[in-house]
């Protein structure tokens, strides 16, 4: 099932005139509803898109070979600062909210920016833009980045695997380089990995995956790569970026929730969302999280989605050499994302380094330099901690150079990939890995009894 179009839903289906719109995004779910909601909807004219949150993904075209016959010259992205001022220009009538992670201020405060220069703002709902498959569908979203869906969606595919079920992977978009050449990736080695130039954020994000025997599939044009994951599996597995919905329309929709940002799971978009719409709500971080914590999570949740099942699990901290950390002064590298726009106080390489006896979490930005230094200017709220952030060379350079630069004993590399293959340090490196630990049986009976349904059909 394809997405419905939106002419006729949101205006009267005998207009004639092309409604002008502008998607505001950040490389992902922005494509995705324009794919699904206008590509082929000759009541809508998308004039531009806008891109944020993620360095140099604007200044690009979407290209006419992913933009269809509508659009023949393809669709401009540009910088989200422009927004006003493209608004008035290209006479654009509404404004599409299409990316995730976002406090409810945040929000509300582009809302505002659309209506005041003479544009609509549309929020649109979730299944409009979902997909149907022809197998059974499980998917992993969250409450806020960095709550641990990916995770999750490991030990679910785990428990999948030794049911006797092929596991296809279906990765939230992560579209940085040339689009054209991004509509299907499917990613099942490492050297599939260099092939097609990832970057740090994806290699963290597919990476783990491939390592434990699956495939993942991602891209731009998710209608094409829910058909060709359907090929090689029983069952397909959502894995969602951010804490966005998902692409694809669910038959078990399991959120994680964090009890350390306790709060965020009611005043976050679309995180209160996906939260409503669960069926499972997983309390992740459990053994991180005070008494208060869980409780007042637990009550949140229990608010707004009285018909799911809240578990608990706890997130696992492995390090690889856990003994040359105790007495030390190290520095903290954590997953990029999870500390920059998500916002957490601090990651699990903090967590490794207080557990082993750490001396000093040495601060990483007075040595920041380039591209880094310019992530410290842009996140204020970061503390100690080194983003892990490569989306360019450039940056890939930059956080090579930081870490060589700040005295200390031993990094601590507490993202879902291992840096020591792709930078070169002049120090110690003790990799972190972290595994779910669902607290009880419960969790694994539902997605047992999922899988058994699955073998009867």
């Amino acid at each position: 099932m394809k997405g419905k179009t939106m002419a006729g839903t949101l205006r009267g289906s005998g207009a004639t005139d092309r409604k002008r719109g502008i998607i505001i995004g950040a490389a992902g779910r922005d494509f995705h509803d324009f794919n699904v909601l206008f590509r082929q909807d000759p009541g809508f004219e998308i004039v531009a898109f806008t891109a944020s949150q993620i360095p140099g993904i604007s200044g690009r075209v979407y290209p006419k070979e992913l933009s269809g016959k509508l659009y023949p010259n393809g669709i401009r992205i540009y910088d989200e600062s422009e927004l006003p001022a493209l608004i008035k220009r290209l006479k654009a009538d509404f404004c599409v909210q299409a990316y995730s992670d976002l406090s409810y201020n945040a929000v509300m405060g582009k809302s505002s920016i659309a209506n005041a220069n003479g544009a609509d703002f549309w929020l649109v709902a979730p299944e409009r833009t979902m997909i149907k498959s022809s197998k059974p569908v499980i998917a992993v979203c969250a409450v806020r980045t960095g709550s641990g869906k990916s995770q999750t969606t490991r030990y679910i595919s785990n428990i999948l695997r030794e049911a006797g079920l092929r596991v296809a992977v279906i990765r939230h978009p992560m579209p940085y380089g040339i689009l054209k050449d991004q509509m299907v990736q499917r990613f099942a080695t490492m050297k599939d990995l260099a092939d097609q130039k990832c970057t740090i954020e994806e290699r963290e994000e597919y990476e783990p995956h491939i390592k434990n025997g699956f495939v993942v599939f991602a891209g731009v044009d998710y209608e094409m790569i829910l058909r060709a994951a359907e090929k090689e599996a029983d069952v397909i597995l959502w894995d969602g970026g951010n804490n966005d919905a998902p692409f694809i329309k669910p038959d078990l929709l399991i959120t994680v929730a964090d009890p350390l940002r306790a709060g965020d799971e009611i005043t976050y978009y679309p995180g209160e969302t996906v939260a409503r719409m669960a069926d499972v709500l997983l309390v992740n971080k459990a053994n991180s999280a005070t008494k208060d914590e869980l409780e007042k999570l637990q009550s949140n949740l229990e608010s707004i989605n009285k018909g799911a099942a809240i578990l608990l699990a706890d997130s696992a901290v492995l390090p690889d050499n856990k003994r040359i950390i105790s007495g030390k002064r190290v520095l903290v590298i954590e997953d990029g994302p999870t500390i920059t726009h998500g916002g957490m106080r601090f990651g699990a390489g903090t967590v490794v380094a207080k557990e082993f006896g750490a001396s000093e979490i040495v601060n990483a930005k007075p040595n920041a330099i380039g591209t880094i230094k310019q992530m410290y200017d842009k996140y204020p709220n970061l503390g100690a901690e080194l983003p892990a952030v490569g989306y360019s060379p450039k940056q890939i350079s930059d956080l090579q150079n930081t870490v060589n630069r700040v005295d200390c004993d031993v990094v601590i590399s507490a993202t879902p990939i291992d840096l020591r293959k792709l930078i070169v340090v002049n120090k110690p490196m003790v990799q972190v890995a972290y595994e779910l630990k669902p607290r009880d049986g419960r969790f694994d009976k539902i997605i047992i009894n999922f899988a058994r349904k699955i073998k009867k059909r």
